[in-house]
């Protein structure tokens, strides 16, 4: 987990991605605007620290893992975190 708890936009569509899910269905679980999550993604705008929170630990709620910046990914990363042996998330 990143610990200032923000993303760029990059790493919040890779974690949508991931986890298969919409601008909408994000929004909805940050409970934000889908126009927010979407002038954010393409950098239109810059989210207040609270809403980048709210999207950060929607997306640590579906079950993303936010990689810190190293020497080989110098922007950070995210992952889907290990989930115990459970059955794999079956998209719609």
């Amino acid at each position: 987990m990143r610990k200032n708890k923000s993303i760029t936009p990059e790493l919040c569509r890779g974690a949508r991605a991931i986890l298969g899910w919409s601008q909408q269905q994000l929004a909805a679980r940050a409970e934000v605007a889908r126009t927010t999550v979407a002038d954010y993604e393409l950098g239109q705008i810059a989210p207040q620290a609270r809403t980048l929170r709210d999207l950060v630990a929607a997306l640590e709620a579906g079950g993303i893992e936010f990689l810190s910046p190293t020497e080989n990914v110098s922007r950070g990363g995210v992952i889907l975190k290990w989930d115990n042996g459970a059955e794999p998330r079956k998209q719609p």
